[in-house]
């Protein structure tokens, strides 16, 4: 097994442990030399993996206390992926947040009329999507492609067109669950994407980075309880 596999393997291994021990947010994780005793592999292992959940928001590490719950994913993410591709579909958003922060600066300075128009209209399939009870994740990829495309770098279009096999899983699932929360919860959903393509259309470069950014780690949030 590959050194990154056995990252994604202890990643795994530790959100299980989370589920079937029932530890909540706050409550702390066994110490590194125990958990890659219990996993079977090494304690840099271990630590690599703790690096990456703590990234995803699910582990922190206190100095001199240990590692500690810190969010637990959302139980209705199963339906999406088995929990062995969590690792690598909740990973992708370190790839979103430099890819798609940087397409939405760029799309904002360099958009034509016609991108624009475009960008535009994905917001408003989205929107009609998002305030129904259709799926919507197409609408969220038509969106979020018609940006790369206003960059007039083809890298960008081909780098999101990548990732999303991931991407996909992580927007339905988001819709999902922000559907089984109060309403307001779609509709910020949906504040956010119009925040970016308001500051793509008023070419406010640093304000269109800024708010997918933002939109991005909020999506993220979303994925936990």
């Amino acid at each position: 097994m590959s050194q990154p596999r056995l990252s994604d393997h202890a990643y795994a291994a530790i959100v299980a442990l989370i589920e079937s021990e029932d530890l909540q947010i706050g409550d702390r994780l066994p110490a590194e030399a125990r958990l890659a005793e219990m996993i079977g592999v090494s304690r840099v292992i271990v630590r690599e993996a703790l690096v990456r959940l703590g990234s995803d928001g699910i582990t922190e590490v206190r100095r001199g206390a240990g590692s500690f719950v810190k969010g637990r994913p959302s139980q209705r993410l199963k339906a999406f992926m088995p929990l062995a591709e969590l690792p690598a579909t909740l990973g992708s958003y370190e790839v979103r947040f430099v890819l798609e922060t940087e397409a939405a600066r760029l799309a904002a300075q360099r958009r034509t009329p016609e991108q624009m128009i475009e960008v535009e209209a994905a917001l408003g399939r989205l929107r009609t999507a998002l305030l129904s009870s259709a799926p919507a994740h197409v609408e969220d990829r038509e969106l979020h492609r018609a940006i790369a495309d206003a960059t007039g770098n083809l890298a960008f279009q081909q780098a999101f067109d990548a990732l999303w096999p991931d991407v996909e899983k992580v927007m339905q699932a988001g819709v999902d669950i922000s559907r089984s929360r109060p309403p307001e919860v779609i509709a910020v959903m949906l504040r956010e994407h119009e925040v970016i393509v308001e500051s793509i259309r008023a070419q406010d470069a640093e304000r269109a980075a800024l708010a997918m950014r933002w939109h991005l780690g909020e999506g993220r949030r979303r994925l936990m309880p």
